[in-house]
């Protein structure tokens, strides 16, 4: 099949919205269409370039961020806290495993979700699910549980000022290493960890001037670092809308994201999703589960990088921490068999999800400890790298995922829980896990 923006049209298409009004969603595709880009293709190519050098060995992957993006968090304080977290998160990976990060924010675009049920009944009412803001809303109303096709402009609109804010943080130098007491959070005053956290401040500090000493003037690239936005590429529509061709580079790209992702609902190898992501000249992700035969990831790898372009295709297995062990050694097998080069990033969040008997959704941190610790262990035994982690997290001081350094209970997850999905890390909890990322990945390299 010849491939367009709109191929995949031919292909069975899952997890898309009906929209009761056609002409309004035509339209605003239209619009959507004429609207500048959230991100260029120079930047796209630079993210590439820099997944290439991850998969060779020479750096390390840190990608996260919500498991959606509502609206009303559009605002300053949320995103700086939330650009913070990984800054902090990935300070403590350079240190140590010395080697330089890529970060990954999952934001900026990040508002739809795959759901397991297209609808949700209550006393016997029955409505579409809730499918993330640029959908419909979570109000379990008629009115409020319609998909809207206005919300896919709006959701450009606050993806825009988000990667916006992001962009003029770093520029005006937030990310300066020389002054990494600006993304201090209040609770690094009083968290368990604060204390070691300073200790790795000070000492990247110490080296830093110690470097510009012997340069004898300011190493400039410490001043600011390069950042990159992903989402899940789930509205087929919206992102065929923003899929452009530009002057002087070949192929098409989207231009709504640098990495845009597929989830293990709509990884089918003949289906749509597959389809439109072949064609992109974006690096591109796939989620894996033990679900998925090694034929099944094979002919994935086969039909979304079939010319073995390094930095192309990146494979985000996410197992859980007691199935791991038996699938990834086999899928690891089957397409390091077949000379297909990939980048491995471990999610270990979405395998851990577990409900408490009061039906609170929540991931318990020793699960996904343990999920990246087994992940280190099987690409050492296997002969292949783990060249990043996949995390849902927030710069806020939420209670949704148990355990951690101040061995959050299911009493706690009352307190402060506020996600519209998934349970994410909090601060304390991410900090901690690149704590031991650092640990585990130092033995490991």
């Amino acid at each position: 099949m010849i491939w367009s923006p709109d191929s995949w049209q031919q292909k069975p298409a899952v997890q898309q919205p009906e929209y009761p009004d056609r002409a309004a969603l035509e339209q605003a595709l239209a619009v959507l269409k004429r609207l500048p880009p959230l991100v260029t293709s120079w930047e796209v190519n630079a993210l590439r370039s820099k997944l290439a050098e991850a998969q060779a060995g020479q750096s390390f992957v840190l990608q996260g961020g919500d498991c959606a993006e509502s609206f009303a968090d559009c605002e300053s304080t949320l995103i700086a806290n939330r650009l913070k977290v990984l800054l902090q998160m990935s300070l403590l990976l350079v240190h140590g495993l010395r080697q330089r990060v890529v970060r990954i924010g999952r934001f900026a675009g990040q508002y739809a979700k795959p759901r397991s049920a297209d609808t949700e009944t209550r006393d016997g009412l029955t409505l579409p699910c809730y499918r993330g803001d640029i959908v419909n809303r979570p109000e379990f109303t008629v009115a409020g549980r319609t998909p809207d096709p206005a919300l896919l402009l709006k959701g450009h609109k606050y993806s825009a000022m988000t990667i916006n804010f992001v962009r003029g943080l770093i520029d005006g130098g937030f990310a300066d290493l020389h002054h990494p007491e600006y993304w201090n959070l209040d609770w690094v005053h009083h968290a368990t960890l604060a204390e070691e956290y300073g200790r790795r401040v000070q000492s990247i500090g110490e080296s830093l001037n110690f470097m510009e000493t012997l340069a004898g003037q300011p190493i400039g690239e410490f001043r600011r670092v390069d950042f990159f936005t992903s989402h899940e590429a789930l509205l087929l529509n919206a992102e065929a809308a923003q899929t452009r061709q530009v002057p002087r580079q070949a192929g098409w790209y989207n231009l709504s994201t640098h990495l845009p992702w597929i989830g293990m609902r709509t990884a089918a190898v003949d289906g749509a999703h597959v389809e439109y992501m072949r064609g992109i000249r974006n690096p591109i992700a796939v989620k894996i589960g033990p679900t998925m035969s090694t034929d099944w990831v094979v002919q994935l790898c086969e039909i979304l990088n079939p010319v073995n372009e390094h930095g192309r295709l990146t494979l985000i297995h996410r197992m859980g921490a007691g199935k791991i062990a038996s699938a990834l050694p086999k899928v690891i097998d089957a397409v390091e068999g077949k000379g297909h080069k990939v980048l491995w990033l471990c999610d270990p969040m979405h395998g851990n999800t577990q409900s408490t008997a009061g039906g609170i959704k929540t991931r318990h941190f020793d699960d996904i400890l343990s999920e990246v610790e087994q992940s280190f262990a099987i690409h050492a035994d296997c002969g292949t790298r783990l060249g990043g982690v996949h995390l849902e997290l927030t710069g806020e001081d939420v209670t949704e995922c148990l355990g951690g350094a101040r061995d959050l209970t299911e009493t706690d997850l009352e307190r402060a829980y506020k996600t519209q999905v998934d349970p994410r890390l909090n601060y304390e909890q991410a900090l901690e896990l690149a704590l031991k990322i650092a640990a585990l990945g130092a033995r490991k390299n």
